[in-house]
């Protein structure tokens, strides 16, 4: 189905745009936070919420203030959190009595789970995390996971094995410590984009609808 158009109030002087897909059988409705480095029109964004929805699974994208903007900069974190806040808002108005999920493709992941942590969001059921950027490129460490301890609904981590942003030998440790809260899966061969290389056997197309697999089956169990 084509995407409604959206407009999302985060202050009363900063307004963003959003993207709701919300298919008529939905079951959940994931808010789907972007990249550091492309908006919600990204065309992984829009597989990605292709992919859902023929998965009975809803998608609000929306667009954080710097991206909204045209600048390639991203914005203060507690601006970050009122952006995720204000899109939770409106799935609550857009899809009521659905089931929310939250959390983003790398950055607009960690924002989302940032702002879970500092306060829990409305009625969310769990994150998940379409590569969570646990480092800087060729900067492993752990620092950025540091927050997850108190974040207290369950969270979904879909990592590629290739991907230069978190190191999964790092990554494995964290979420073993977070206990039945924490599920990640290895998507094997692909990178921080979810590309995998030719000799891998096997094509984008197929990782994505392993992710999207992957984001259903575990919303069912929420």
């Amino acid at each position: 189905m084509k995407p409604a158009p959206l407009s999302i109030e985060v202050k009363p002087n900063i307004r963003v745009s959003a993207l709701l897909q919300m298919p008529a059988s939905a079951k959940s409705c994931f808010i789907f936070g972007h990249g550091a480095g492309a908006g919600m029109n990204h065309s992984f964004m829009a597989d990605l919420a292709n992919a859902l929805e023929s998965r009975a699974i809803g998608t609000l994208r929306y667009q954080f203030p710097y991206m909204e903007n045209g600048s390639k900069r991203p914005d203060p974190p507690a601006l970050c959190h009122a952006t995720v806040r204000a899109a939770v808002e409106e799935a609550h108005k857009q899809a009521p009595g659905v089931a929310l999920i939250a959390g983003g493709k790398s950055f607009g992941g960690r924002m989302t789970s940032q702002a879970q942590a500092a306060k829990s969001l409305p009625d969310v059921r769990g994150l998940a995390f379409v590569g969570f950027p646990l480092h800087p490129a060729k900067k492993p460490s752990v620092e950025r996971a540091a927050h997850l301890a108190e974040v207290n609904i369950p969270m979904l981590f879909l990592q590629g094995t290739r991907d230069d942003l978190a190191d999964l030998t790092l990554l494995e440790p964290i979420v073993d410590k977070l206990g039945t809260r924490a599920t990640l899966k290895r998507i094997e061969g692909a990178d921080h984009s979810f590309h995998v290389l030719a000799r891998s056997g096997r094509n984008d197309r197929e990782v994505m609808e392993e992710l999207a697999d992957t984001i259903a089956s575990w919303a069912a169990k929420l």
